[in-house]
């Protein structure tokens, strides 16, 4: 079964960059049902344009009946997007749509993106949103939303495979990093850090890695979009604020197949990561499909004193804190950090997203149980319209 997805693809060239498993090359076959398709995952044709990439140029000019061409996993071959720019230039009706599972081989090389002749877009994993009632909230916390383990007859096993596979074939046969070993046992110490403000020297420590090695590797996990930062807002600030980012795997069901786990482990800490992480991961993939051409940024606010407001969106018309804990009570303490930050922002509007079962309004915090603030964010769900109620 095809679930429709909030993404909206331009009319222009684009790239489409998102892991492996998000459903990328599913959604274009979909979308695209008359295009030109350059597959660089199958073994010949990657080595076909391999050894000439201007093969490309030979291959759009016989096939004239195409207006749009779709080149998937360009990283593989990035000395294609020289003959991509000429064929753009040469002709302007043609579309380029360019997906990729890494920016890394692109940048390492020093390929421009087109000098600025296509897009860049992001493809997420699914939103609760887009699967309406076929997906439990309680199944996307502990198995995630990757579309190639929705289907999956045991998600726990796929996740371990993909895991695996992911670490093979985009880090080990990429050469991206000379020992194997220290990247497995950096993965599992950078995912006690998932939700966390990522600290590089205790990193080290624990993989026993150096510094700097950590440094390669933290890089290495942005670009293959396994992990991102998640930086400070720093916007007109009254006080002093830290300037540390957050770390956060794309999927919470990455994150847990990755996280080791024993029996000094509390069941809650793992699970106040996930559901941290849970909500990040909607938020990043609202923000890079919110239809309604405004522009918003995730950002997170933390005071050198430590108090701190786990989401921050930021746009033209708006500004907006959201605390989340994995707890069914409402405590006073629990708010405390959104109403420190609205003493910095008068106009930010505030809500506290929990485990509990009422939606509830405690002065001018709008308190709603997590589960429903997932389900009801889409493309369509404008915080604007939604949150204008709050004081």
């Amino acid at each position: 079964m095809l679930i429709p997805r909030f993404f909206k693809p331009p009319k222009d060239n684009y790239f489409l960059f998102g892991p492996r498993g998000t459903g990328k090359s599913t959604f274009l076959k979909q979308f695209y049902t008359h295009a030109l398709w350059i597959d660089l995952l199958k073994p010949d044709v990657f080595r076909n344009y391999s050894a000439r990439p201007e093969r490309i140029i030979d291959l759009v000019h016989a096939n004239p009946q195409y207006q749009t061409i779709i080149v998937d996993e360009v990283q593989k071959v990035p000395e294609l997007l020289s003959a991509v720019h000429y064929l753009i230039e040469e002709n302007k009706k043609l579309q380029f749509v360019l997906t990729g599972s890494s920016a890394r081989k692109i940048k390492r090389k020093d390929v421009n993106l087109l000098g600025g002749r296509a897009l860049v877009r992001t493809m997420h994993p699914f939103m609760l949103a887009e699967l309406g009632p076929h997906y439990s909230f309680e199944k996307a916390l502990e198995f995630g939303l990757l579309p190639l383990i929705y289907n999956a007859t045991n998600p726990k096993d796929s996740l371990e495979a993909y895991v695996g596979l992911y670490i093979r074939e985009e880090v080990q046969t990429e050469g991206l990093v000379r020992r194997i070993g220290d990247f497995s046992r950096f993965l599992e110490a950078i995912s006690l850090a998932h939700g966390s403000i990522l600290n590089i020297s205790n990193i080290a420590r624990k993989s026993q890695i150096e510094r700097k090695t950590v440094e390669g590797y933290v890089h290495i996990l942005e670009d293959i979009l396994i992990g991102f930062r998640l930086r400070p807002f720093q916007k007109k600030a009254k006080r002093r604020l830290s300037i540390h980012p957050k770390f956060y795997f794309f999927d919470t069901g990455v994150f847990r197949t990755i996280r080791p786990s024993g029996i000094l482990d509390r069941p809650e800490e793992i699970g106040g990561a996930a559901l941290e992480g849970l909500v990040a991961q909607h938020f990043r993939a609202w923000c890079a499909y919110y239809s309604n051409k405004q522009t918003y940024a995730l950002n997170l606010w933390r005071s050198r004193s430590g108090v701190e407001v786990d989401f921050v969106l930021y746009g033209i018309k708006g500004l907006f804190a959201f605390e989340v804990k994995n707890t069914t009570q409402i405590r006073p303490q629990d708010l405390r950090s959104l109403r420190e930050f609205k003493k910095d922002y008068p106009d930010a509007k505030l809500v506290y997203l929990y485990r509990g079962k009422e939606k509830l309004l405690k002065s001018d915090i709008l308190c709603w149980p997590v589960d429903d603030f997932l389900m009801q964010l889409s493309i369509e769900w404008d915080p604007i319209e939604n949150l204008a109620f709050l004081p």
